[in-house]
């Protein structure tokens, strides 16, 4: 299993000036390679793997890139490849690409370490330093431990917006050292749950209770006065610059709030039990779509959904996504399928009589699909009514961040 971890870094300001540097080498050799790309034979290149014999011969001409780590130049290489990969991935799904760009100052703010050229030193408390080969020795705030079954593969150093430094681990762990997923044939009603992405509510699960959304209003309301001070200032002016740094910082704050509450859910979720089951969702042609686009990018779902199946293998748990057309039509009853606009909220089917909220139908939907995914049937001592609670639950989104675990308040109840 691969995952990373990110840590704060604090270079003193000479180390900072060569990572700078450091950084801006590494950047030349991208376009350099964009370069070759587009007119050097290809029977030459072609290849990150065959790119990588040309490095020698760029020592010679350009002394500048002697001065920096050969494994890290060659994930340089490495770098424009990948990225040229995920262009013709999008190309071939039929999106409208163009071409891979020459990167400028502000484009390119990171450099890669791979398989050496790099020591961690991990001292008391919550500090360790990290020793970059041709840079020097950068103290981190070590705030959680990297495991001792995982191996570093790389290591990513990276500037931000904001002027923050961050130090990205690359780890590798053996599948043997991570705890056994349930039994399939043991996946029944009380350990598995169905997850809908809903609009009123940020998840609404199968047995009943939901999450409320994550009040980012103030944060947004500063984001608008801090980006009309930025609209005032001179384009390139010192201000401008400083302004710049403060809309950032908002940014970096909201997408920080965001991500910090995905992980508590994904962990509470994972925790509770032995199989989550939710819906697919492309995102990309949800925010495409007609409606409210910038609360569904808030809700970044396909980051949720990656975090859940990260944490699953973390935590031994089945997360499997199922198809998500439909689900909020069909009754999860009987399976007859009815239209209703989107804001009509409680489902109720003409065929069966069944009722319920709109999200919960949807959620038991989930949960049977994820049935049928794993070739495990309905079970016929549970019938949907009985799956559903009377009274839903609701859980807010202050408890959550307030406790740092759903697990914690789902005993209170009615919350909201």
């Amino acid at each position: 299993m691969e995952y990373s971890r990110r840590y704060l870094a604090y270079p003193t300001q000479e180390v900072a000036a060569e990572l700078e540097y450091h950084i801006d080498v590494h950047r030349q050799a991208y376009n350099y390679t964009r370069y070759e790309h587009e007119n050097v034979d290809a029977d030459n290149i072609g290849s990150a793997y065959k790119h990588h014999y040309r490095l020698p011969g760029w020592k010679d001409q350009f002394p500048i890139f002697s001065e920096v780590n050969s494994k890290a130049l060659q994930r340089t290489v490495t770098r424009f490849y990948q990225n040229l990969s995920n262009l013709s991935e999008k190309k071939q799904n039929g999106h409208k690409v163009g071409m891979l760009k020459w990167k400028s100052l502000t484009e390119y703010q990171s450099m890669t370490y791979s398989q050496s050229g790099f020591e961690l030193k991990t001292t008391s408390g919550q500090h360790a330093t990290l020793e970059l080969s041709k840079v020097g020795d950068i103290h981190i705030r070590y705030h959680r431990e990297i495991p001792d079954r995982a191996d570093i593969k790389e290591v990513t150093i990276k500037k931000e917006t904001t002027g923050e430094w961050f130090v990205s681990f690359g780890l590798e762990t053996d599948d043997e050292d991570l705890p056994e997923k349930p039994a399939v044939d043991s996946l029944n009603t009380s350990n598995s749950v169905g997850i809908d992405l809903g609009i009123l509510n940020y998840i609404h699960t199968s047995d009943g209770r939901t999450v409320d959304w994550l009040d980012l209003e103030d944060d947004y309301d500063r984001l608008r006065r801090e980006q009309r001070k930025l609209s005032r200032k001179e384009k390139d002016s010192n201000n401008y610059k400083k302004q710049r740094i403060e809309v950032a910082k908002v940014k970096r704050r909201i997408r920080r709030k965001v991500l910090d509450y995905q992980h508590k859910i994904t962990t509470w979720l994972v925790k509770e039990h032995d199989a989550v089951f939710v819906e697919d969702l492309n995102a990309q042609s949800l925010l495409q779509g007609d409606g409210n686009a910038h609360n569904k990018q808030d809700a970044a779902w396909r980051q949720f959904i990656t975090l859940l199946e990260y944490k699953a293998d973390l935590y031994g748990t089945h997360v499997v996504q199922v198809d998500a057309r439909g689900t909020t039509k069909e009754c999860s009853s009987c399976g007859v399928e009815t239209a209703n606009p989107i804001w009509v909220r409680e489902h109720s089917c003409p065929s069966c009589g069944f009722e319920c909220d709109r999200d919960a139908n949807a959620s038991l939907n989930v949960l049977q699909r994820g049935f049928s995914e794993l070739g495990l049937g309905w079970p016929e001592d549970t019938p949907v009514e009985t799956a559903l609670p009377t009274d839903t639950h609701s859980v807010s989104a202050k408890r959550v961040v307030e406790t740092g675990s759903l697990g914690v308040v789902r005993e209170s109840k009615a919350l909201s």
